[in-house]
């Protein structure tokens, strides 16, 4: 892979970008990254159709605030058709991994003139995991957003070999809100889809958030939603909460209206603000940069599967009693200074792309080497593929066949 030295750090110069994102997370930091991006370079945005695209309402809400206003939502064939009339200096690859790893060895492979493969994730990446550098290993950028990622996926890049260089940014949402005109009387939770998962640990945070409302009627309670319970996320969710909540209410055991149920874009919740709730969230974030107090819900463990390891040391870690109580936090400088609330200086993605565009002009650019093209990876590279060329509705047919067959075959 060729390194770029301190002194090939160019000024940005004029280039073409073209974002492709297949979730609803990964669009909102595709729309966020290239907003901020040097306003000599022209982007694009689309979204490669996969089981678990956005839909229109979650597209709106990822692309708020941005200067995106319609993302087309393409098929295989027709995004490789939009790239080779799009003919970009730099394809961002802003997806899940498996599809990262598709989109750059197969589907969007071969493009002329040699666009530079970039890649990221959109959000909390602590700690580094081997799988996330490995779907990416193929591209020839990877970016971060605090030097605790940089040094992480660092060390497992050392480890591991393959993979291009590693970039830091300021993560792209956390400059979307303004102060706001309303009252303050809003406290926000941020649901997500894969913490906590027992449905019991779901219902008691719902039960504190009902407390919390019976306790302070001055409070709007509002459950923050990635999803309604009919759309697809970056992760399924099996126990959704606003159906939990209609359940309980039917139970009788919380009043139906204590606590409301809303989408949208997350920035304009934090906008009438007084206090936010997580049990792990990048929205957390969001919050810390508009001067929201917050709680980071410890009662189900701090650790790498809570996805909330990196708030520990940071102040902001609460109970559910806590929250019933309204006790929220405000993290120490110390921690924001090392996690995602770096000195702007300190962020060189753009002119990384800039010196690796350069040097693919200039023919010099070695292509990154992908840990995934071992034949033993094969099936799997072909299962991403079958996701992105594949209509959904067809893929839903296709497993409920293969699960029927094998039901059958058990039979005998």
């Amino acid at each position: 892979m060729t390194r770029v030295s301190p002194d090939r750090l160019l000024v940005p110069a004029p280039l073409r970008v073209l974002a492709v994102a297949d979730s609803d997370s990964y669009l909102k930091w595709a729309a966020g990254l290239l907003d901020g991006a040097p306003g000599v370079w022209t982007t694009e945005l689309a979204v490669v159709r996969t089981p678990i695209s956005p839909s229109a309402g979650q597209i709106a809400a990822a692309v708020s605030g941005t200067r995106f206003t319609e993302v087309p939502v393409l098929g295989a064939r027709a995004l490789r058709r939009a790239a080779e009339r799009f003919r970009p200096d730099v394809l961002l690859l802003s997806c899940t991994g498996p599809v990262v790893d598709a989109l750059a060895a197969e589907v969007l492979a071969g493009l002329r003139p040699r666009p530079v493969l970039a890649t990221g994730l959109p959000g909390i990446s602590v700690p580094a995991t081997e799988k996330a550098w490995l779907y990416r290993s193929g591209c020839d950028l990877f970016v971060l957003h605090s030097g605790r990622e940089v040094g992480e996926f660092g060390e497992i890049a050392r480890e591991l070999g393959g993979g291009g260089q590693i970039a830091l940014a300021r993560l792209p949402y956390l400059d979307l809100g303004g102060p706001g005109n309303g009252a303050r009387d809003r406290v926000i939770f941020a649901t997500q889809a894969k913490v906590p998962k027992p449905r019991e640990d779901r219902e008691s945070v719902l039960l504190a958030l009902a407390r919390l409302a019976e306790a302070r009627p001055d409070l709007d309670v509002v459950v923050k939603l990635r999803a309604r319970d009919d759309e697809r996320q970056t992760h399924n969710e099996k126990h959704h909460y606003e159906r939990l909540w209609n359940t309980m209410a039917a139970e009788g055991r919380v009043r139906p209206d204590a606590v409301r149920f809303a989408a949208g874009p997350m920035h304009e919740h934090l906008t009438h603000a007084a206090g936010f709730v997580t049990v792990s969230s990048t929205a957390a974030l969001e919050a810390i940069a508009q001067g929201v107090p917050l709680m980071i819900l410890s009662d189900f463990g701090v650790s790498a599967e809570m996805i909330n390891l990196v708030f520990e040391g940071s102040g902001c870690l609460g109970t559910l009693d806590d929250l019933a109580k309204a006790d929220f936090r405000t993290p120490t400088a110390e921690w924001c200074q090392a996690n995602y609330f770096h000195d702007a200086a300190a962020s060189d993605w753009a002119v990384r792309i800039s010196a690796l565009v350069a040097a693919a002009r200039e023919g010099r650019l070695e292509p990154a080497r992908s840990l995934l093209d071992g034949r033993e990876h094969a099936a799997a590279r072909r299962r991403a593929r079958l996701r992105i060329e594949v209509p959904p509705r067809v893929l839903r047919y296709g497993y409920r066949a293969k699960r029927r067959a094998r039901k059958f075959l058990k039979s005998f």
